[in-house]
């Protein structure tokens, strides 16, 4: 599983180097690519997408599943609601030692800095 992630994290890691618009004109783009580098712990990644105003939080958004085993998300769907909130659905899922728990997807605020939708934390 781990060799999984990995390979997950590298292949989001290429991607993002290779095409400089994700993240730049889809606020629902940049909060999935956001949600997906949060749950393979992509340091990079969370760090360009981590609005300025949340950079204190960037430890615990990159370190949130360590201690947890195969984290995934699943069925992942985000919308831009154009008022500055991207509305998800699906849920992550995360093994804590043999009990599977789910987090349910939710709305996201949205910010645009250095030319790119940044996610800026929960909102209503």
């Amino acid at each position: 599983m781990k060799k999984l992630l990995v390979l997950m994290a590298l292949l989001t890691a290429v991607i993002t180097a290779c095409d400089s618009t994700i993240g730049g004109g889809d606020p629902a783009a940049s909060v999935e690519t956001y949600l997906q580098a949060k749950v393979t712990g992509d340091e990079t990644t969370i760090r360009r997408l981590l609005c300025s105003e949340m950079e204190q939080i960037a430890d615990r958004e990159i370190h949130t599943f360590d201690s947890v085993q195969e984290v995934t998300i699943a069925d992942m769907a985000c919308t831009d609601g154009g008022d500055g909130r991207v509305t998800c659905t699906g849920v992550i899922k995360a093994l804590y030692g043999t009990e599977e728990t789910e987090f349910q997807l939710t709305n996201y605020r949205v910010v645009q800095e250095d030319g790119e939708w940044k996610w800026c934390g929960e909102t209503e």
